[in-house]
This record gives C-alpha cells, sequence and structure tokens, in this order.
C-alpha cells in the first residue's frame, strides 16, 4: 500500500472517528472502528492496529475492550499463539442499533414511571411528556420500518 493510500485510508478512519465522536464515542475508539471497516486482512492484532492509527497501547487497550462490549468487535486468538486478533463482528451496525432501539423502549417504561410519579404536576410532568412523545415516535418510526436488506441503499 503506498503512502497516499494509506493516508487517504487513515483520513477516512478519521471521518468515522469524528462522526462517532459526536454519540459520545472516543475518537481512537472511532479510529479503530474506522481501520477495523477498510483494513487487510479484516483481522488485526493490536499492534497492527497501534501502528496504523498511531495510538498508544494503553490506549487502544481500553478501547478495544469498550468496541468489543458495544458489540462492534470480536477477537479470536490462533492455535499456539497468545496474540489476539480482533475484527469487526458479523452484523456488528445491525446489533449494535438494535441494542440502542431496545434502549428507546427501556427510557418509554422509565418516562411512563415519571408521569405516574408526577401525577398532579403537569408542568414536571409535562417535560418528561415531551422525551416520551420523542421516544414514542422513534419506536414507532423502528417498529415500522422495512427489514435490513443486503443491499446498499445508496450506490
Amino acid at each position: 500500500m503506498g503512502h497516499a493510500e494509506d493516508e487517504g485510508r487513515l483520513a477516512w478512519a478519521e471521518q468515522v472517528a469524528m462522526y462517532l465522536a459526536r454519540d459520545g464515542v472516543p475518537p481512537i475508539a472511532g479510529r479503530i472502528l474506522g481501520w477495523l471497516m477498510i483494513c487487510e486482512p479484516a483481522e488485526q492484532t493490536a499492534a497492527q492496529i497501534s501502528s496504523a492509527i498511531k495510538a498508544s497501547r494503553a490506549s487502544l487497550t481500553m478501547n478495544l475492550r469498550l468496541l468489543t462490549g458495544m458489540g462492534f468487535l470480536t477477537w479470536r486468538t490462533k492455535p499456539g499463539e497468545r496474540t489476539m486478533y480482533y475484527r469487526m463482528a458479523d452484523d456488528a451496525w445491525q446489533a449494535v442499533v438494535r441494542k440502542q432501539i431496545d434502549g428507546i423502549a427501556a427510557f418509554l417504561e422509565i418516562t411512563d414511571r415519571g408521569v405516574a410519579l408526577l401525577d398532579g404536576d403537569a408542568e414536571r410532568a409535562g417535560r418528561i411528556r415531551q422525551a416520551q412523545a420523542v421516544f414514542t415516535w422513534m419506536a414507532t418510526v423502528f417498529r415500522d420500518a422495512p427489514p435490513i436488506t443486503e443491499q446498499p441503499l445508496r450506490s
């Protein structure tokens, strides 16, 4: 891979990182994710990822754990080796989004309890109902959405 190609891939991984940072994902985690979406081979050691995205091993280790816990990454070892190899989890994006959708339903249960708790206090309950309206709308949109297809939405 040439220098310009390396730079282009790193710039793209940085775009992924900055996009995910909007939702509170640490930039290093976003860079790791971006890199693992485009690297070859698809499985990479922590040393390979660290070298590619120029991150310290300590920061990398913490963020690899974070991404694994979020459902984005899986890892494995090879027989006779202690080295872990990381890769994007199968259907990672769908699994992560499904967790977020499940979170919508969980928050609706919390808003229901909050409205009941504040019964009789219309102003405070109204603030909860604003959140409840948005989360109800999102739950309805996701419930009624067509299934995910293998075809990309854009070409």
